[in-house]
């Protein structure tokens, strides 16, 4: 672990530190430049005159209300391309914030539903992941997310498209809206996942309670949790998170935006790493939440009087949760650690 590190310099070791990104919806990193810049290139209409005017509905009150404005902007994806100029611009900026290694939730019943194939959607993002690893340093990979607010049988028809293109994506996941679907909806998509063996995650306890964590680990069988900030009213499950190393994907940023909390200050992020929970940073949807992944790391740390034994916990936890092989770990956790030896 390193040593401590002077105030006044940590939020220069927080930009540098190599990390990991095991949380990010593509769609969610869709800016409002962009949105507008397809829309015009697709002769998409939007009922927003100006990207000012959408960037000020980016009001929310709950996850409803963020994803009725989320699924309005993904409307303007309609070619290979647009896939493919959406993650390139996300897999910039992750560069940006040393993002060795990135997850990439995308959600293909978005776009099947307006008759978008799901060879464009998936071949698109696979080509900027592709592209990252040579130009720009990434690791990036595909999860597929079911929206849970949708039946199993349109989930496992969603499976069923995507299974041509199996080897373009390493797991899958499971978004959207969680109050009032809880795991158990989806017991059977994913123990053919499992079968085919997919990584599984599932979002849970963001808005959902602890019983719908348990249910992701003991019904679903994830591998990790993404989100499971509501963990810490339930002992037990804190101490089987511990036990058996379950990462938690938290947004700290996200969860401001959507009144999970009520302020960043109330943030229980460092609780859940004090007691030993293997919790990483992550942006979620960084383009309506206010910020991509280091703006997490910058504004939480100053909320929450985290340090820099914190900061290395974090991205270690983020390249220990991640799904990249062993030998591409310790390289990253090579990385980290020379970063904080130059900074210590």
């Amino acid at each position: 672990m390193p040593n401590d590190v002077p105030a006044a310099r940590l939020p220069a070791l927080l930009a540098a530190m190599p990390k990991a990104e095991l949380h990010i919806h593509i769609e969610g990193s869709l800016e409002p430049e962009l949105i507008f810049q397809l829309a015009q290139r697709n002769g998409v209409a939007l009922p927003y005159a100006s990207v000012d005017e959408l960037r000020k509905a980016y009001a929310f009150t709950n996850l409803q209300s963020f994803l009725d404005i989320y699924y309005a902007g993904a409307s303007v994806l309609l070619q290979e391309q647009d896939f493919y100029d959406m993650a390139w611009a996300y897999l910039l900026r992750a560069q940006a914030d040393n993002v060795l290694r990135a997850e990439l939730f995308f959600d293909p019943q978005t776009h099947t539903a307006r008759g978008v194939p799901m060879e464009t959607v998936i071949q698109g993002l696979h080509r900027a992941c592709t592209d990252a690893r040579i130009q720009l340093g990434v690791d990036a990979e595909l999860i597929l997310c079911f929206l849970r607010h949708l039946s199993e049988a349109e989930a496992f028809a969603t499976l069923e498209q995507a299974l041509p293109w199996r080897d373009l994506f390493i797991g899958v996941g499971l978004d959207s809206s969680e109050l009032g679907h809880p795991p158990e909806k989806f017991a059977r998509v994913f123990a053919k996942c499992r079968q085919l063996g997919l990584h599984l995650v599932a979002h849970a306890g963001e808005e959902g309670p602890p019983a719908y964590v348990w249910a992701a680990l003991d019904v679903l069988k994830v591998e990790r949790i993404d989100h499971g900030v509501q963990s810490v009213h339930d002992p037990a499950l804190m101490q089987r998170l511990v036990r058996d190393r379950i990462p938690l994907t938290v947004c700290p940023l996200s969860n401001l935006k959507l009144c999970v909390f009520p302020k960043l200050a109330d943030h229980n992020l460092r609780q859940l790493l004090d007691a030993g929970v293997v919790a990483t940073v992550n942006s979620d949807d960084p383009a309506y939440f206010g910020g991509y992944l280091n703006e997490n790391f910058l504004q939480t740390f100053a909320a929450t009087g985290m340090d820099a034994r914190h900061a290395y916990r974090l991205a270690a936890n983020s390249f220990e949760g991640s799904f990249a092989q062993a030998d591409a770990k310790q390289r990253y956790r090579d990385r980290l650690d020379a970063v904080f030896a130059a900074h210590g």
